[in-house]
């Protein structure tokens, strides 16, 4: 049957384990509970950025209210919270902001050719345009880019909305649609 029964009327297997057994399975148990404890952080590591929720399309506040605006473009800042990965800062960024007609347009300060900042009526000989002081890149106002200069491509936007109190809020850069 392969049992075999001992004195004091315990039953054993016939089959017993040997030193050498022992020690493996015993080996491989400690081995694999510490396999384990390495691989497990590791992959929560791995794992768990795809695990959080993305909060694609949030608005951030600025200070500037839509009543204030007119058509000549104003830089605005704000600072927003950037997560990166497990870090989180406060970063500052900026917008020029105007009004065409009813709308609000939201422009990115970053230039296209080498990602200098430009600045509205920067160069006192074109007083209507962005420009671009790194290598005279020149925008018209609604931010695409001057013909024969050196930006490549016409200044992102961002996404413009009025929330309650009449502020402006600004969302993630988009293409320039007018380009």
């Amino acid at each position: 049957m392969g049992y075999l029964l001992v004195r004091g009327g315990k039953i054993m297997s016939k089959n017993r384990v040997t030193r050498r057994q022992f020690l493996n399975y015993s080996l491989m148990g400690v081995g694999g509970f510490m396999a384990a404890g390495v691989i497990m952080p590791m992959l929560r590591f791995a794992v768990d950025p795809l695990l959080q929720t993305k909060e694609d399309g949030e608005f951030v506040v600025t200070s500037k209210k839509a009543s204030e605006l007119t058509e000549e473009p104003v830089r605005v800042d704000f600072t927003f919270e950037q997560v990166d990965a497990w870090y989180k800062a406060d970063t500052t960024d900026s917008a020029w902001i105007y009004k065409d007609g009813d709308e609000i347009i939201a422009l990115s300060p970053l230039c296209k050719h080498l990602g200098c900042t430009v600045n509205w009526a920067g160069d006192p000989t074109q007083p209507d345009r962005f420009f671009c002081a790194c290598h005279a890149g020149r925008y018209e106002k609604n931010g695409v880019n001057v013909p024969d200069t050196p930006p490549t491509g016409a200044l992102d936007m961002f996404e413009v909305e009025v929330n309650e109190e009449g502020y402006i809020t600004l969302g993630k850069k988009i293409k320039n649609k007018n380009a």
